[in-house]
């Protein structure tokens, strides 16, 4: 297989970090490839080093001669005179003898597909997730080499998603992408590759693949770092006791010791972002709303909404861009007010609001200000924090907080934004598009986080693997009124097809038996949520297992404490129901499987 790039100890900086130390890689043609990394790690400087938008400062990169390459940023400059056709047709320049006609055709089509009605609308009129789908438009209508997409499912809604998921499915040719969207990592690549530290670490396998492999590796890096540091101890010892110079072997060893002092100096600091726990008490009354309307530059978007949060909702909100979901948030946190209805909030509650676009900041402020602007101190249950520790736990180490914010990266700023709400102390977090820019580290973090987090919770987000991950139930936004549905983004998929399915027209009773007997079976597959109980049901039922074991030694190592012992037998009930649960889950999802493997072997 010819090879579409190939990096030759290549090394890039950005100000004085280096993104890049001395990489060398293939790229092959027809790979398709996931990129994935922390904040700042030089992700997007991965892409535009792709794209020819960027040189490296040292090394060379040989791409393949003539190969066309489609390249979409995270934030694409569109021509604002420009009607929407005009905008997707001239965002890459047309390939030497390509028909214009039919450029045009796949331009419109795909604008249709991503909800365009008028396709003379001006850029001028457009959000930025419309935007970003015209820019899509136009690095799909077009038959490329090469697909380079950055982040390409921020700022646009869950069926253009699902839509550009089904997209990339079946390009055949070169896809690399950068994107946290994890269902996407799962179904549409086949190679992973990890940014970071000035690396790029290649796994040929599909995200769960990388995860484990991934994890293995960090296992033996840790492994080898606490060899080598308890060899140098020893050799340390050995030379402090003083070596006999002139001996060869003497001098091998002094040598050794000054290769493992190097490898111990150079391993990587083991940082690891964290989240405390910051929330302030919040009462009995929570946020009502009877018969709230809402509404933007006199057009109301949503009518008649009626809800009582309570102390630990965990509630989603989809719909279409457009529908009203950020005015919706806004309202409830009287950045605008409403339309009609009215809005009841408890003495207590301190709502922090999460929004979709960081508020902007003194690009002069240092990082440290930014965030004592907000609070010099944080209760934890850990103790007291200050501006400086929290910071660090949010992988801004004291010789970074002294920086200005102007250099740090789209996802750090997010990052940032993210800490000065909770240094706050909200006690109802309300999160408009949260994972986007965030990388999936931050994301599996802030995950855990909201796990825990002692208050309720309004989650806008196009993330499906998010919504499936922290809602409890979920509000549609369908033609200007507010439909609920209980259950994470897979239980409103399953509803929606239903009512797919209830809408088709009934078939005739008289067709003949012969065309049901021609009709394919249904195929048996697992849905989003039942794929992911499956990966982690085994856990978590020997977990549940292990619980009732300790729970039985400490209820008979308590025999005495009649209250201590009545405590732990309502705990051993509660975990044995829900160790019941989890294997009768087990048994269907296994039965499950062994119908899929039937059917497909």
């Amino acid at each position: 297989m010819a090879c579409a790039y190939t990096f030759n100890d290549v090394t890039i900086f950005y100000s004085e970090k280096m993104l890049f130390n001395h990489t060398s890689l293939t790229i092959s043609d027809g790979d398709r490839i996931g990129v994935v990394g922390r904040n700042g790690s030089g992700k997007s400087t991965f892409l535009r080093l792709l794209a020819g938008v960027e040189q490296p400062d040292d090394g060379a990169i040989t791409v393949q001669r003539n190969m066309s390459i489609a390249y979409l940023p995270q934030t694409p400059v569109l021509n604002p005179e420009h009607t929407i056709t005009e905008a997707a047709l001239t965002y890459l320049p047309a390939r030497p003898g390509e028909d214009t006609s039919s450029a045009a055709y796949e331009a419109q089509t795909i604008l249709t597909q991503l909800g365009f009605t008028d396709l003379q609308q001006p850029v001028s009129q457009l959000s930025g997730g419309q935007k970003m789908r015209v820019a899509l438009a136009g690095v799909l209508c077009r038959d490329s080499d090469v697909l380079l997409l950055d982040e390409p499912t921020n700022h646009i809604d869950l069926d253009m998603a699902q839509w550009l998921e089904d997209r990339l499915l079946k390009w055949r040719k070169t896809l690399i992408v950068v994107t946290h969207d994890r269902y996407l990592l799962e179904r549409a690549f086949s190679r992973i590759f990890n940014v970071g530290d000035g690396t790029v670490d290649v796994y040929n396998c599909a995200y769960s693949g990388y995860l484990e492999e991934k994890a293995q590796r960090e296992e033996m890096q840790a492994a080898t770092l606490r060899k080598n540091k308890s060899l140098y101890r020893k050799e340390l010892a050995w030379i402090r006791r003083g070596a006999p110079a002139r001996s060869t072997k003497a001098k091998g060893r002094i040598q050794r010791f000054e290769a493992v002092a190097e490898a111990v100096k150079e391993a990587p600091p083991e940082t690891e972002l964290s989240m405390r726990s910051v929330a302030s008490r919040l009462g009995k009354k929570v946020v009502s709303w009877d018969h709230l309307d809402v509404a933007i530059g006199g057009t109301t978007l949503i009518r008649d909404f009626s809800y009582t949060l309570l102390r630990d909702d965990r509630m989603g909100i989809v719909g279409g861009n457009g529908a009203g979901k950020t005015t919706l948030l806004r309202t409830l946190c009287g950045e605008l007010p409403p339309a009609g209805g009215v809005i009841e909030k408890g003495e207590t509650v301190k709502i922090g609001y999460f929004a979709q676009h960081c508020p902007p900041l003194d690009p002069d402020t240092r990082i440290i200000d930014a965030i004592r602007d907000v609070a010099v101190k944080v209760y934890t249950p850990e103790g007291d924090m200050s501006a400086s520790q929290m910071a660090e736990t949010f992988l801004f180490p004291s010789g970074m907080q002294y920086q200005k914010v102007s250099s740090l990266s789209g996802g750090e700023m997010r990052r940032l934004y993210l800490l000065r709400i909770l240094m706050a102390a909200p006690n109802i977090l309300v999160l408009d598009e949260p994972t986007n820019d965030l990388d999936l580290d931050t994301l599996n973090v802030l995950e855990d986080y909201l796990d825990s987090f002692q208050g309720a919770i309004i989650a806008v987000s196009h993330d499906r693997y998010f919504l499936d991950r922290i809602t409890t139930h979920l509000f549609a936004v369908e033609d200007g009124r507010m439909v609920p549905y209980i259950g994470g983004y897979q239980s409103y998929l399953d509803a929606q097809e239903e009512k797919r399915e209830a809408a088709l027209p009934i078939k005739s009773a008289a067709k003949p038996a012969a065309e049901h007997q021609r009709r394919a079976p249904t195929k048996v597959k697992f849905s989003f949520r039942e794929q992911r109980d499956f990966e982690t049901i085994e856990e978590t039922v020997m977990q549940l297992e292990s619980c009732l074991e300790e729970l039985a030694a400490e209820i008979e190592a308590s025999a005495a404490d009649y209250v201590k012992v009545t405590a732990l037998m309502n705990e051993q009930a509660e975990t044995q129901q829900k160790l019941d649960e989890a294997t009768e889950r087990w048994l269907y999802l296994q039965e499950k499987w062994e119908q899929i493997q039937a059917q497909n072997g």
